[in-house]
């Protein structure tokens, strides 16, 4: 959650932003801030970092935007139910879950408390199907390997 937050205030807008703000937002920023529209070399490592950090933010943000979770809610639902959970990682209160198809996705605002009733579920899949895949905020960080 904090790296959400952290990148609404980078770029200005606010929880209810959709894509198409999100765009015009990022847009401006860039035709601000494009390395080539600087001269000396110091503004152009500058406006280079700059953007860098901006272009992060946006595809971070789209990446956990309710459109794009909407769009891609079939092939979502279709990992989660038939796909077996093959790893996962805790940190900060983001749980990155790994599965056996090879998609992988990571779930914001993840409570310690429900992270430890996870680790110690008799089925962390069943656990997980039922308290985490669609009460928290996620992102798709790996795609499935096709067969």
């Amino acid at each position: 959650m904090k790296r959400i937050i952290e990148y609404r205030r980078l770029l200005g807008v606010d929880k209810s932003a959709d894509l198409k703000e999100l765009k015009t937002v990022y847009r401006n920023f860039m035709k601000d801030w494009h390395p080539d529209k600087f001269q000396s070399d110091e503004e152009k490592a500058a406006a280079e970092e700059k953007s860098k950090t901006f272009i992060e933010a946006y595809h971070f943000l789209v990446s956990v935007a309710p459109e794009t979770q909407a769009q891609n809610l079939e092939e979502y639902t279709a990992v989660i139910t038939s796909s077996k959970m093959v790893d996962f990682q805790y940190k900060g209160q983001t749980l990155q879950v790994s599965f056996a198809d090879g998609s992988a996705f990571e779930y914001f605002g993840v409570p310690r408390s429900i992270y430890l009733k996870f680790l110690n579920a008799d089925s962390p899949d069943r656990f997980a199907r039922r308290h985490v895949y669609h009460a928290f905020t996620y992102r798709k960080v790996a795609k499935a390997v096709a067969a």
